[in-house]
């Protein structure tokens, strides 16, 4: 069965950081891009980065260049989110995906 488990979600400052993680299961993790996106309540849920199978190209939503940094790990099926200077309209549940396949979502919140 195809899964994906996030991680590393919780509560920061502004300007802190945070480094999600997700590990996948049960499908051939390196034959596919994977994606971050996050969904703020009442919103609809939006991109936040994606990363070619190989790792050798990302793209990022543009409120997120610059501070977030998307990365992937074939050897262990994992794909990671490193949030930087975070803002408070990055709170959302952020979830991993890959083709249909979407993880439960962990929360980020920022907040002073």
């Amino acid at each position: 069965q195809s899964q994906l488990v996030e991680s590393g979600g919780g509560m920061v400052q502004p300007g802190g950081s945070l480094r999600l993680s997700c590990a996948a299961s049960g499908f051939s993790f390196r034959r596919y891009a994977m994606s971050w996106y996050h969904q703020a309540p009442g919103k609809e849920r939006e991109l936040v980065a994606r990363i070619t199978s190989g790792g050798d190209s990302t793209q990022y939503a543009d409120s997120v260049k610059g501070r977030f940094t998307i990365s992937r790990d074939n050897a262990k099926n994992t794909v990671a989110l490193q949030m930087n200077s975070l803002k408070p309209e990055d709170a959302a549940v952020y979830y991993c995906q890959s083709r249909k396949i979407w993880g439960q979502g962990t929360q980020v919140t920022v907040s002073s």
